[in-house]
């Protein structure tokens, strides 16, 4: 596995984590403070997965006044959604090769 892939879950692997991304998806940029009204962790927590989340290119900051704002990439999860892409064709293969075979001692 790459190390982007692996960066990328690791990331998400947190659920704290996982929920700012889901929360930044959704709707689309947030500020660290608003995510943390919403969250039941410190502002300072939100801000350092917001981080972790900017350096493996989930999201990305943007100034907006004396503000910064946070939004997903475009193609930040790319990695990880190609790699599960190639294991789920990888399956389907073996399973339609395991009912070629079941259907051959019948």
């Amino acid at each position: 596995m790459s190390d982007v892939v692996s960066e990328v879950f690791s990331a998400l692997g947190d659920p704290t984590r996982r929920w700012v991304y889901e929360m930044l998806v959704s709707g689309g940029g947030s500020s660290a403070t608003e995510l943390a009204r919403s969250a039941d962790v410190s502002r300072q927590a939100i801000a350092k997965h917001l981080s972790v989340l900017e350096s493996v290119n989930l999201v990305e900051a943007g100034r907006d006044g004396r503000e910064v704002r946070y939004h997903p990439t475009a193609d930040g999860t790319a990695p990880a959604v190609e790699w599960l892409e190639r294991r789920a064709q990888q399956w389907v293969r073996r399973l339609a090769d395991l009912g070629a075979r079941v259907d051959l001692n019948r």
